[in-house]
C-alpha cells in the first residue's frame, strides 16, 4: 500500500477510534452556497446529494449564540410526493452526525441505504444538521476560520449552542416536537444537552446509533493507542487549532500510531472494530473523498481526556 493511501486510512482509523467505539436559534437562507429562497444552490450538500435523486431539497443557515453560522439541509417530502399528501403535516426528525465528519456522511449510500432519504419516503420532514468547522459551517458573525479563535471550542459549546440552536430552529419552522437522531459524537452531545434541559420543550423522542457517554469500553490496542497518545502529546498541539485530519500536521500524528506495537495499520477496519460482517467497503473510497472534516483540536483533546479520564488506573 502506497504511503499516502496509508495516512489517508490513518485518518479514517482516528475517525473510528473516537467515534464508533465507545438557546435562541435565527434562521435565514444567505450564503454562499444558498438562494433566496432557501433551495439549493449548485456547491451545497442538497444539489450535490439529495437533487440529483429526485428529492426536493432546502439550505438553510442558522445562527449561534456565540455567533457561528450553522448549515442545515431539510428534505421535506419523499421522493415521488402525490398531491393527495400536499399540504400534509409531517413529523420533523433531526439527524445529527459524529466527529470529523459533516452531514455529507448520511447521503454517501444510495437512496434505498441511506437515513434521510429512507426517513422521508416514510413520510417524515427531515432536517439535516451539520456542526461548527466542518465543510459548510466555517463562517461566524465576527471571525474568520483561519483565526484560532474560530477554533476555540470544543464538544461543550456543541452542546450548549449548536444543538439548542438548530432544535430551535427546526421548532420555529415546524411548530412540532422533533425526534431526534444522533450517532456517536451526535449522541453525547445530545444527552448532555438534554439533561441540562435545553431542549425539554421541543423534543418528541431520541434515537442513539453507536451511542456514547464515557469512552472507558475502547479496548481495541489502536483507539486505546490514539487517546494517550494525543493527550500524551498534548504540547505539540499547543497554536494548532484546527485538527484537520488530512492536513500534515495530522498525517505525521498518524503516522507514528502506526509504529506502536500492537497496531496494524494495514487492516485499520479490523484493528478497531473487529471483524465486521456488515460494512460496505464498496462506500470506503467515497467516504475518504468526502470525509474526514476539521474540527478543534480543543474538542479532540477533550474526548481524548473523556478516555483518558476513564483508564487512570492504567496510566
Amino acid at each position: 500500500m502506497a504511503p499516502t493511501e496509508l495516512l489517508r486510512l490513518a485518518s479514517l482509523s482516528l475517525l473510528l477510534a473516537l467515534v464508533v467505539q465507545p438557546h435562541e436559534a435565527y434562521g435565514s437562507t444567505r450564503g454562499s452556497f444558498l438562494s433566496n429562497d432557501g433551495s439549493a444552490a449548485v456547491s451545497g450538500i442538497c444539489a450535490t446529494s439529495v437533487i440529483i435523486h429526485g428529492y426536493k431539497c432546502q439550505e438553510h443557515e442558522v445562527k449561534t449564540k456565540d455567533g457561528y453560522i450553522l448549515s442545515m439541509q431539510r428534505i421535506p417530502e419523499r421522493r415521488f410526493e402525490g398531491n393527495g399528501n400536499a399540504g400534509t403535516k409531517k413529523q420533523p426528525i433531526l439527524i445529527q452526525h459524529g466527529v470529523l465528519v459533516d452531514g455529507m456522511t448520511w447521503l454517501l449510500n444510495s437512496p434505498l441505504q441511506n437515513l434521510p432519504m429512507i426517513l422521508a419516503d416514510n413520510g417524515f420532514d427531515v432536517w439535516i444538521a451539520n456542526t461548527r468547522g466542518t465543510r459548510f459551517c466555517r463562517k461566524h458573525v465576527s471571525l474568520d476560520s483561519a483565526q484560532p479563535e474560530f477554533w476555540n471550542w470544543s464538544w461543550d459549546e456543541l452542546v450548549s449552542f449548536d444543538l439548542p440552536a438548530v432544535f430551535d430552529f427546526v421548532f420555529n419552522q415546524t411548530q412540532q416536537k422533533i425526534h431526534y437522531i444522533g450517532h456517536s459524537l451526535g449522541t453525547l452531545i445530545g444527552l448532555a444537552s438534554f439533561s441540562e434541559g435545553h431542549q425539554a420543550d421541543t423534543l418528541k423522542s431520541a434515537a442513539f446509533l453507536s451511542p456514547i457517554a464515557y469512552l472507558s469500553h475502547m479496548n481495541t490496542a489502536l483507539g486505546m493507542v490514539a487517546a494517550k497518545a494525543f493527550v500524551g502529546e498534548i504540547t505539540t498541539w499547543f497554536g494548532v487549532a484546527e485538527f484537520n485530519p488530512k492536513g500534515q500536521k495530522a498525517s505525521a500524528f498518524l503516522k507514528r500510531l502506526c509504529n506502536y506495537p500492537g497496531v496494524d495499520c494495514y487492516d485499520l477496519l479490523t484493528a478497531i472494530t473487529g471483524k465486521n460482517c456488515c460494512l460496505n467497503f464498496s462506500t470506503v473510497d467515497l467516504f475518504i473523498k468526502n470525509e474526514p472534516q476539521s474540527t478543534a483540536t480543543k474538542n479532540m483533546v477533550h474526548l481524548a481526556q473523556t478516555f483518558q479520564n476513564c483508564h487512570k488506573r492504567d496510566l
